[in-house]
């Protein structure tokens, strides 16, 4: 055991790691102890299944990001920057749990049906409330409204989508300067001068 964690912490870890170097249906409970250091008996004392295992790793991540998310909101502020401080947090909570978001976005149908449906809605309420903020943007004239909310807000979560398929956090930009990249992006393609401008240009 990894001195300062506990044994669920050890398990959690060694399984995270393996589901997403081996996928979730490539690794089995065996290969998660061996991994761990513990015991199968351990292992079930702390979780039901390996279906817990997975679904915790969904609750941490949304846990994390949708605690943030609120926060940020409730400090108020000017939209663009409340927006901005939106979009650094996912990028950085993100690269922060890079593992956890690999096996995040690869194994989502192999969760339970109850378990599938609490992620569904999970994720839902924070892409809505991301959402409101883009409507509360375009309601001050800031956002552009020529196109559909839904394609704005997957615009943004495609990219983080795929970040655990290419980003390497031990390549030359780091997480914030990253964060700051693709949040500079994302607000440069929603912002209405810069739509404006573009359509002169054509």
């Amino acid at each position: 055991m990894v001195k300062g964690t506990t044994i669920a912490d050890d398990i959690t870890r060694a399984a995270v790691g393996l589901f997403a170097e081996n996928g979730y249906a490539g690794t089995s409970v065996q290969q998660i102890v061996e991994a761990a250091g513990v015991t199968k008996g351990a292992l079930y004392h702390y979780f039901g299944s390996k279906d817990d295992l997975l679904f915790g790793i969904y609750d941490r991540l949304l846990g994390t990001q949708q605690g943030h998310l609120d926060a940020i909101v409730s400090a108020g502020g000017d939209i663009d920057d409340v927006l901005t401080a939106v979009c650094m947090d996912v990028v950085q909570t993100t690269v922060a749990q890079l593992d956890e978001a690999v096996v995040f976005f690869q194994s989502a149908h192999m969760l339970s049906a109850v378990r599938r449906e609490e992620v569904t809605r999970r994720r839902r309420r924070y892409h809505d409330a991301f959402g409101a903020l883009i409507t509360r943007g375009q309601k001050e004239g800031r956002y552009r409204t020529d196109i559909p909310l839904p394609v704005l807000i997957a615009h943004f979560f495609a990219d983080v989508h795929y970040l655990g398929q290419w980003y390497s956090p031990t390549g030359t930009s780091s997480a914030d300067t990253l964060a700051h990249q693709l949040t500079a992006l994302f607000l440069a393609g929603i912002r209405r001068g810069d739509a404006a401008a573009a359509g002169t240009a054509g």
